[in-house]
């Protein structure tokens, strides 16, 4: 199965560009404090454009999950059943992604977690998250 290709755009590029260095990077508004996720121009709180790139920990606590047995990407056809999981960042930020290396049955809210960035290819990363084995 090839793994759908990332959504670059000039907002997100250093986002993508984190990942492919195993790190974690998000815009931090420096007039409020809010942290955006999904990435855009301004700040989804107070529409400021006072945007900072910072860096995250990577770990935090499944918030919330689901697993599909329906395809609803023809890409995900081959992974079925899987799951997807909001993650809550220990500094606060709320992330969409996957837990790995752990049964679906087994994933719990609350769970804590940590990221992992799975290469696709040369030029393409994506962020999961796999249990903290730390926690």
């Amino acid at each position: 199965m090839q793994e759908p290709r990332q959504l670059r755009n000039k907002y997100t590029a250093r986002f993508w560009d984190a990942l492919q260095q195993n790190r974690l990077m998000l815009p931090r508004c420096r007039d409020c404090g809010h942290w955006l996720f999904p990435i855009g121009p301004c700040c989804s709180n107070c529409l400021s454009d006072a945007l900072e790139w910072t860096p995250l920990s990577g770990k935090g606590e499944v918030w919330s999950f689901i697993v599909y047995h329906h395809a609803f990407a023809p890409e995900f056809k081959d992974k079925l059943p899987y799951n997807v999981a909001i993650v809550k960042l220990d500094e606060g930020p709320r992330i969409i992604s996957n837990v790995v290396g752990i049964a679906n049955d087994e994933i719990r809210n609350g769970m804590r977690v940590a990221a992992q960035f799975d290469p696709v290819d040369e030029a393409h990363t994506l962020l999961r998250f796999r249990p903290d084995a730390t926690a």
